[in-house]
C-alpha cells in the first residue's frame, strides 16, 4: 500500500488564520515557513538546533488520547511543517501588538527592562505566554522552569524574571516568599545589611525612607508594577472551532513529497508496520529534535520519513503489574507528567526508578524539546550520552518491538546497543513501547548527570545505578551500574557488578567497587570528547554518591538497636542532596533625580528602552527581517576545512546541478581589490593558500537559502596540507608572532625584587570566548544599477570600515556606498570588524549578478568564521613584603591573535594598560606579544583585553595572600590605589571613588559575618565547600587609538515640532538610542515623545567611529548636545520675542522666518595620546570603578558549582538612565560569568573548532545567575568628563565576575586542605566542572592518574 502519487493537503492555523498548503516540501521547517511564506518575522532564527529558544512558538492541538486541547512550546527551527496537520500555531505577533494593545506578557518584559537587543525577546515572551495559557497562576519555580530552553546574551536574565514574577501567585518584591522578617525592601530590614542603603543610614530612620534635605534619595524600583494591565485568561484567542470539529473524524494517511524527501504520516499501527517493511531504512520522526539537527548540521539525508504521531498504540500509557508502559511516541513531557503522578500516588519503595528518571528529565534539554521529543526517539538515537538510557538500562526496562513478523520483547541490557548509535533493532522493526519497572522493597535507585551547565545541556557523564538487597539485610542481591559518556554506547559495569553481589554494603565494598570501576570504566587518553581524567573520576564520584545515598536510606529503614549498616558521617550527608535552587532574590539601588527636576526631563530616570515594546511584539526589524526583494538571491559561503593548506583546485560543477543554482563567486570575480582587513593582511576570498578552518574561499548564489546551502556543500576543493600552528604554545616554540611587541616599564624592577621579602612566579591561561550574539552576522546588498552605487543593510557596529572595505572591493569611491543599520541583535565587539568578511563577499556577489543578495550566517558558520575573545597566557614574577604589599612585578602576556592582525594589537595594548587592575605597583616591567596562528582571527570582545590583563593580576594577588597566610581581602585593600596616585603608565588618578565602592560593598554584603558562616559550613561539610571573594575593577575609558575618540550627530526639526535625530553610534541592545533621546530631550527642553531615531547610516553622519570601547554615549551624547545647542542658538531671538509660546510655535515661526532647523554636531575627547616607548601621555579620559563580592558553593565530587550571592557596587557617575545602566552591569557580569566559569571553545590539534553551536558551547542560562543578586549604583559621584556627568558602563562591569572565579578558587582551597594540600595551586580560566573537580584532589582523583603528556594525541588542545 504505497502512498499514491497525488500530494495531500496540509491544513493548519497560524494566529487564528487558516492555512492550506498543497505542495509541501518535507524539508521545510515551521520557522522558514513563518518567515518566508507568511512574512511573520517576529519568530527569530538564533541557532537552528533547538538550543537557544529564539524561535519559540506555541503549538495547540486537540489530543485524542487525553481528550483535551493541549498547548505547548516548541522550537520552530526544528519543527517540520508536515507535522502541523490540524494544529494551531501561535506566534508572538498573534498575542498582541503596538497598534492595538500589547499582551500583558509583552508589556511586562518591556516595562521591566527585560529586553535589550530584543532578538531573544519574542521566544521568551512565547515561553511565558504558553505557561500562562496552561497555568494562569504559576509559582516562581514554574516560571524559571519554563525558561530552561531560552537563552539571552544581553540582560543577565534578572529583569526578565523580575518582570514576570508579577504573574506569580506568591510574588513579593524580593522573591523570598516571606523568609525575611518583613520585606527586604521596606523600612529598616533590608537584606543588604540591615538598612536599605547598605548600612549608610543617617539619623534615626534610613536614608531611603527619611526625606531629609541632607540625604540623597536612593530608590530601588526600576518600574512600577501597579501600572501593568492585569492578565485576563478569558480574553485569550480560542482554539479554532474547525479543528475542534475534526476531533471525532478518522484521520487519513498523509503523504508529502519534496525535491529529495518523502514524508508519510500513517494512522494505524498496521499501516506503519507495512510502511517500515517497504522502506526499512526510513527514519521514524516524532519531534525532529535529533533528525532535524543531523540534517542541518551533519549533512545527513533521509529520503523517507515516517511520522508515527497519530498511532494510538504508540501514544498509550498503561499501568501494569510490573511497571508503567509508555508508547514509544509519548513525548518526554508527557512521560514526566505520568511519572510525577505515580510518585505522588504510589508507595515510595515502588517509585525509586521513577524518581531517578524524573531527576534526569528535569535537566533534559529545554521544555521546547521535551514537549515534542519522543521517549522512543531518545532510545533509538542510541546516543552514548543519553540521559535516560542509563536509567532504562540499570532498571532493566523492557522494550516491545513490532514488525511484519509479529512482536518481540527485549530487555534493555548490555547487549541492546551494538555500537556507536546502533542497536539490536532490525531495520524493518519498530520500537512500539517501553516499560519502566516499579522498584521493590529493599531496592534503591539513583541517577546522576554532570554537564557544563545545568539547564539544557548534554551530559559529560551520566549514569543509572540500582541495588537490590536480600530481604531485611544490607547484603547485595543484585546490582546494576550503567554509564553514559564512557564509551561509544551506554554501558553496564558488568565485572564490577558481578564482584559486588553477595557483599555487605560497607566501606570495604566501596573501596573495592571504586578500584574495580577505575579499571573497568577506563578511557583511552585520546578518547573523543576529551576530559578523560574528569570523566573517569566522575564514574567513581557518582558511585560514591550512590553508596552514601543508599546507606542513608538503609539506616532510615533499618533503624533500631541492631542497625545493619554503618551510619553516614554527618559531614558527608550533603554529598547525597539533589540539586535544588532557591527562588531568586534581588535588589537594585540607584540615586533618584534631584527634587525640582522638571517632570519631562528624563535624564537620570529609569526610562524604558525606546524600542522594547516593538521588540516584545516581534515588530522590531532586524537585518534579515527586511522583506525580500523581487529578484533577490541567497548567498552561502564556501569555507576551508583545513587550517593551513595550499588550494590545488576548486570544482563547482556538481553545485551547478542543484535546483535554483545561479553562480559561484571567488577571488577572480572581485572588481576592485581582493586585499582587505584592518591591517590589509586579509583577502575577501582566499586565492592560493588557506590559513584557518573557516577561511572563506568562495560563495554560492541560488534562489533560496536551502538551495544555496546544498550547492555550497557540493563544491569540491582539493588541498595540499601544510603544518598548522594552533596554540599559543606552538606559536612560542615556532616564534610565530605579529611583529609589533609592546612594553610598559616603570621604576626599577630589579631593585624592587631585591627589597622584597618573598618572590613568587607563576602562570595562568585564560580561554577565549564566543560572542554568541543571538543574531548572527547578516548582510543584504542592493545594487542601484548606476554609478556603482550600492545600498547595504548590515548588522554591524562599524559603518565606516564596512563602507570603506566594500568600496575598495568594488573599486568605487566611498560616496557610492550607503551602509544602514537599524539595530543589531547583539554585538559585544563581534560586529566591530569581523562583519566585513561577510559584507564584502555579499557585495561582490551583488555586483557580479546585478541583483540584491542576502546572507545571514548559520550559527555554526558564524562561530567558525568570525573569531572571538583572545585566549591569553600570562607569566608573572612578583615581589612582595610579609604583609602582602607588592613591590615589584615582571609580567609577559601572550595572546592568540589567529590568522590576521585585525584588532589584536589594540587588545594587547589594553591588556598591558590594565595589568595593575586597581593596585599600586611601584616597579613594573611588562611585555605583550600577539601570536600568529592558524585559527580564525580573534577580535574585539567586551573588555577588549582589559579583563585578561586584570585576571592575571588577580591571580598573583590571590597567590600572595596564600603565601602570606593573610585574608585575600586585606591584601587587596592594602595594595589599592589612592586618589592622586600615578598608574604604571603614569596617568594621575582623579575622582578615584574605588575606596568608597570597596567599603560600601564590604558593608552591604555583610562580608565579615558571612565569612564566618562559610568557615562554619566548610567545617561541617566534607564534599560541599563554599567560598567568597571580593574583587575591585578600574577600567580606562577611551579608544586607545586617539583619533577614534570623535563623533558626529545630525538633528532635523520638522515644522510640526517633531525631531529626527541621527548620530554616529549604533544600537545593539545597550540602549544608546534611548540615552541619546534623553540627552536631546534635556538639551532642547522638549519631551522624549517628540524625538525619534530611525537608524544609523553613512549618508547622514559620515566617518563614524565604531560603537565600541564603552564611549559611545560619551562622545555621541556630546555631539548630539552640540547640535541641539546650535539649533537653540538660532531659536533664541524667536523665544525672546514670544517667551510664552510653545515649542511648536517657535518652530513654525523659525520656519517662516527662514531659520535653518537642521544642524550637525561634533565632539572629540581632548588631550588624549600615549607613548609606549616613553611611558608618558594620557591614554584614558577617565576611569570607571566597581567592586563585586560573590559567594559560591562547589560540589567537590562532581565539580558543579552554584552562585549563591553577588553584591555589586558600581560607579557610573550620575546615571543617564539607571535602568539601562543596571541592565548593562548585570548583563556584563553574567557574560563574564560565562567567560570565567562556563564557556569553553574546544579545538582539535589540527585547528578544527568542535564547539559550533549552543549544543556544545554553553553560555549562562536563567539558572546560572546568582540566587541573590544585588546591584547598587554609587551615589553622589558626578563625572565632569562626560555628558551630563555620566560615565561609561558597557565594558567595565564585565571583570567583576572574576569575583565568582576567585570564590570558586577559595572553595577549592578549602577542599584541598582536607587532603592536606595548602600550597598555592594553579587554576586556569574558565573554572569549568572539569577544572574544579580535578583541582579538588582526593582519593578518587588519585585512582585515575593522568596519562603522560606526549605519549598520546589529545582529542582537543588548549589554544
Amino acid at each position: 500500500m504505497a502512498p499514491d502519487e497525488t500530494g495531500d493537503e496540509l491544513v493548519f492555523f497560524v494566529n487564528g488564520k487558516k492555512v492550506v498548503e498543497k505542495d509541501v516540501n518535507p524539508e521545510t521547517t515551521l520557522l522558514t515557513y513563518l518567515r518566508r511564506k507568511l512574512g511573520l518575522c517576529g519568530t527569530k532564527l538564533g541557532c537552528g538546533e533547538g538550543g537557544c529558544g529564539a524561535c519559540t512558538v506555541m503549538i495547540s492541538k486537540y489530543d485524542p488520547f487525553q481528550k483535551k486541547i493541549i498547548h505547548h512550546t516548541a522550537n520552530a527551527c526544528l519543527f517540520p511543517i508536515c507535522a502541523l496537520h490540524h494544529v494551531a500555531v501561535t506566534t508572538v505577533e498573534g498575542i498582541g501588538n503596538t497598534k492595538s494593545r500589547l499582551h500583558p506578557v509583552q508589556e511586562r518584559i518591556a516595562k521591566s527592562h527585560g529586553s535589550q537587543c530584543g532578538f531573544c525577546t519574542p521566544g521568551i515572551v512565547m515561553s511565558m505566554y504558553t505557561l500562562l495559557r496552561n497555568k494562569p497562576e504559576p509559582n516562581m519555580e514554574d516560571i524559571e522552569d519554563a525558561f530552561q530552553g531560552n537563552l539571552c546574551r544581553c540582560t543577565g536574565y534578572r529583569p526578565i524574571l523580575e518582570g514576570y514574577r508579577t504573574f506569580a501567585k506568591n510574588s513579593n518584591c524580593c522573591g523570598r516568599a516571606m523568609q525575611c522578617t518583613g520585606c527586604c525592601r521596606s523600612k529598616r530590614e533590608n537584606s543588604m545589611n540591615g538598612s536599605c542603603c547598605g548600612g549608610k543610614a543617617n539619623g534615626p530612620g534610613c536614608c531611603m525612607n527619611e526625606k531629609e534635605d541632607k540625604v540623597t534619595m536612593m530608590s530601588s524600583s526600576l518600574f512600577n508594577s501597579s501600572e501593568f494591565q492585569p492578565l485576563d485568561p478569558t480574553q485569550e484567542p480560542i482554539f479554532p472551532p474547525e479543528l475542534m470539529s475534526q476531533k471525532n473524524k478518522q484521520q487519513k494517511q498523509l503523504c508529502f513529497k519534496g525535491e529529495r524527501v518523502m514524508w508519510i504520516q500513517p494512522t494505524t499501527l498496521q499501516e506503519l508496520v507495512a510502511l517500515k517493511s517497504q522502506y526499512p531504512n526510513a527514519k521514524l520522526v516524532v519531534g525532529n529534535t535529533e533528525v532535524g539537527v543531523e540534517i542541518r548540521l551533519k549533512n545527513m539525508l533521509y529520503p523517507v520519513i515516517i511520522a508515527p504521531t497519530w498511532i494510538a498504540e504508540m501514544n498509550a500509557v498503561q499501568h501494569t503489574e510490573t511497571g508503567v508502559t509508555f508508547g514509544a511516541a509519548c513525548t518526554l513531557s508527557s512521560v514526566e507528567e505520568v511519572l510525577r503522578k505515580a510518585v505522588a500516588e504510589l508507595p515510595s519503595y515502588k517509585t525509586e526508578v521513577f524518581k531517578a528518571a524524573l531527576e534526569q528529565l528535569r535537566w533534559f534539554a529545554g521544555p521546547q524539546i521535551r514537549n515534542v521529543a519522543a521517549l522512543g526517539g531518545n532510545i533509538m538515537t542510541a546516543s552514548p550520552i543519553s540521559d535516560l538510557n542509563p536509567v532504562l538500562m540499570a532498571s532493566g526496562s523492557k522494550l516491545t518491538l513490532v514488525s511484519n513478523g509479529g512482536k518481540r520483547t527485549v530487555t534493555m541490557d548490555e547487549k541492546f546497543f551494538t555500537g556507536y548509535r546502533k542497536t539490536i533493532v532490525k531495520p524493518e522493526e519498530i520500537l512500539l513501547s517501553v516499560e519502566i519497572p516499579y522498584s521493590r522493597e529493599g531496592e534503591y535507585f539513583s541517577a546522576f548527570k554532570q554537564a557544563y551547565r545545568r539547564e539544557d545541556d548534554i551530559a559529560i557523564v551520566t549514569c543509572g545505578m540500582r541495588v537490590l538487597f536480600q530481604a531485611g539485610t544490607s547484603r547485595v542481591e543484585d546490582v546494576k551500574l550503567s554509564y553514559g559518556g564512557m564509551a561509544p554506547t551506554t554501558v553496564l559495569a558488568l565485572k564490577t557488578c558481578q564482584e559486588l553481589i553477595g557483599r555487605d554494603w560497607n566501606e570495604k565494598l566501596l573501596q573495592d567497587a571504586c578500584r574495580l570501576l577505575a579499571g573497568e570504566m577506563d578511557l583511552s587518553p585520546s578518547a573523543p570528547g576529551g576530559m578523560v581524567d574528569f570523566r573517569r573520576t566522575l564514574t567513581l564520584s557518582f558511585f560514591f554518591k550512590f553508596y552514601l545515598t543508599v546507606l542513608l536510606k538503609l539506616s532510615k529503614h533499618h533503624n533500631g538497636p541492631n542497625n545493619l549498616c554503618e551510619p553516614v558521617p554527618s559531614n558527608y550527608i550533603s554529598a547525597t542532596e539533589l540539586f535544588h535552587k532557591d527562588p531568586i532574590a534581588n535588589a537594585q539601588l540607584f540615586q533618584e533625580v534631584p527634587r525640582g527636576q522638571a517632570a519631562e526631563d528624563m535624564v537620570g530616570r529609569p526610562l524604558m528602552h525606546v524600542s522594547a515594546d516593538k521588540q516584545a511584539c516581534g515588530e522590531a526589524v532586524y537585518c534579515d527581517d527586511i522583506p525580500h526583494y523581487e529578484n533577490e538571491l541567497y548567498l552561502t559561503l564556501v569555507t576551508s576545512t583545513k587550517a593551513h593548506a595550499k588550494i590545488i583546485s576548486i570544482d563547482a560543477s556538481e553545485a551547478q546541478s542543484v535546483p535554483g543554482f545561479v553562480c559561484f563567486v571567488s577571488a577572480k570575480d572581485v572588481p576592485g581589490s581582493n586585499i582587505t582587513g584592518i591591517a590589509n593582511d586579509e583577502t575577501i576570498f582566499a586565492e592560493d593558500v588557506v590559513t584557518c578552518v573557516g577561511h572563506i574561499i568562495g560563495a554560492v548564489l541560488a534562489d533560496t537559502q536551502e538551495h544555496s546551502r546544498r550547492a555550497a556543500k557540493a563544491v569540491k576543493i582539493k588541498y595540499e596540507e601544510l603544518k598548522p600552528i594552533v596554540t599559543i604554545q606552538e606559536a612560542i616554540e615556532n616564534q610565530s608572532f605579529f611583529k609589533s611587541i609592546k612594553k610598559i616599564i616603570k621604576g626599577d624592577v630589579k631593585k624592587g625584587f631585591e627589597e622584597s621579602d618573598h618572590i613568587l612566579e607563576g602562570e595562568m591561561y585564560l580561554g577565549g570566548q564566543e560572542h554568541f550574539y543571538l543574531e548572527t552576522q547578516c548582510t543584504v546588498a542592493v545594487p542601484k544599477g548606476e554609478g556603482g552605487e550600492m545600498e547595504l543593510f548590515v548588522s554591524t557596529q562599524n559603518l565606516m570600515k564596512t563602507q570603506e572595505f566594500v568600496a575598495s572591493a568594488l573599486g568605487v569611491p566611498s560616496n557610492r556606498i550607503v551602509v544602514r543599520v537599524k539595530r543589531m541583535g547583539g554585538g559585544f565587539g563581534g560586529k566591530e570588524t569581523r562583519n566585513t568578511i561577510l559584507t564584502t563577499a555579499v557585495s561582490v556577489a551583488a555586483f557580479k549578478t546585478g541583483r540584491p543578495v542576502r546572507c545571514m550566517l548559520d550559527r555554526d558558520e558564524d562561530m567558525l568564521i568570525s573569531g572571538g575573545r583572545h585566549p591569553f597566557l600570562g607569566r608573572y614574577k612578583v615581589g612582595f613584603m610579609k604583609n602582602g604589599k607588592v613591590k615589584s612585578l615582571e609580567v609577559s602576556y601572550y595572546s592568540n591573535g589567529g590568522n590576521s592582525a585585525d584588532l589584536s594589537y589594540g587588545v594587547m595594548d589594553r591588556a598591558l594598560l590594565h595589568l595593575d587592575n586597581s593596585y599600586n605597583i611601584p616597579n613594573v616591567s611588562s611585555v605583550g606579544t600577539v601570536c600568529k596562528t592558524n585559527l580564525s582571527s580573534n577580535t574585539a570582545f567586551r573588555g577588549f583585553g582589559g579583563p585578561q590583563g586584570m585576571m592575571i593580576a588577580e591571580c598573583w594577588m590571590s597567590d600572595i595572600a596564600q603565601k602570606c597566610g593573610l585574608p585575600p581581602e586585606e591584601v587587596r585593600k592594602l595594595n589599592l590605589y589612592n586618589e592622586g596616585d600615578l598608574t604604571h603608565f603614569n596617568q594621575k588618578l582623579e575622582g578615584f571613588t574605588l575606596q568608597r565602592c570597596w567599603d560600601e560593598c564590604l558593608s552591604s554584603s555583610s562580608f565579615h559575618a558571612r565569612k564566618k558562616l562559610i568557615e562554619e559550613f566548610n567545617k561541617q561539610n566534607r564534599w560541599k565547600k563554599r567560598g567568597m571573594c571580593i574583587i575591585p575593577t578600574k577600567f580606562g575609558i577611551s579608544f586607545t587609538v586617539p583619533f577614534l575618540n570623535q563623533a558626529g550627530a545630525l538633528v532635523h526639526v520638522y515644522t510640526d515640532g517633531s525631531v529626527l535625530l541621527t548620530h554616529g553610534g549604533t544600537e545593539m541592545g545597550q540602549g544608546l538610542h534611548t540615552k541619546m533621546i534623553q540627552v536631546a530631550s534635556r538639551s532642547l527642553g522638549i519631551p522624549t515623545s517628540k524625538i525619534y531615531i530611525s537608524e544609523t547610516s553613512t549618508n547622514t553622519v559620515p566617518n563614524t567611529s565604531p560603537t565600541a570601547a564603552s564611549v559611545s554615549a560619551d562622545i555621541n551624547g556630546m555631539a548630539v548636545h552640540n547640535a541641539c545647542q546650535t539649533i537653540l542658538k538660532r531659536l533664541d531671538p524667536i523665544k525672546q520675542s514670544n517667551p510664552k509660546g510653545s515649542w511648536e510655535d517657535w518652530i513654525k515661526t523659525a520656519y517662516q522666518d527662514c531659520v535653518s532647523l537642521s544642524a550637525t554636531g561634533f565632539y572629540r575627547i581632548p588631550d588624549l595620546g600615549y607613548d609606549f616607548e616613553k611611558n608618558e601621555g594620557k591614554p584614558f579620559c577617565y576611569f570607571s570603578y566597581g567592586v563585586a563580592c560573590s559567594e559560591v558553593e562547589i560540589d567537590c565530587l562532581t565539580g558543579d558549582h552554584k552562585n549563591i550571592r553577588t553584591d555589586i557596587v558600581m560607579d557610573v557617575g550620575t546615571s543617564l538612565n539607571p535602568a539601562i545602566d543596571i541592565g548593562q552591569i548585570e548583563g556584563a557580569f553574567v557574560q563574564g560569568l560565562g567567560l570565567f566559569t562556563m564557556e569553553e571553545l574546544r579545538y582539535s590539534p589540527e585547528g578544527n573548532l568542535y564547539t559550533r553551536g549552543p549544543g556544545a558551547y554553553k553560555i549562562p542560562a536563567f539558572g546560572d545567575i546568582p540566587t541573590e543578586f544585588y546591584v547598587s549604583l554609587l551615589r553622589d559621584c558626578p563625572n565632569s568628563k562626560a555628558v551630563y556627568s555620566s560615565k561609561a558602563v558597557g565594558e567595565p562591569p564585565l571583570f567583576l565576575s572574576a569575583s565568582v572565579f576567585y570564590a570558586i578558587k577559595d572553595a577549592i582551597y578549602s577542599a584541598r586542605k582536607e587532603s592536606s594540600l595548602t600550597e598555592p595551586f594553579r587554576l586556569d580560566s574558565p573554572a569549568t566542572p572539569e577544572r574544579i573537580r580535578n583541582a579538588c584532589v582526593d582519593i578518587f582523583t588519585k585512582m585515575c592518574p593522568s596519562a603522560e603528556p606526549g605519549t598520546f594525541k589529545p582529542w582537543s588542545v588548549r589554544v
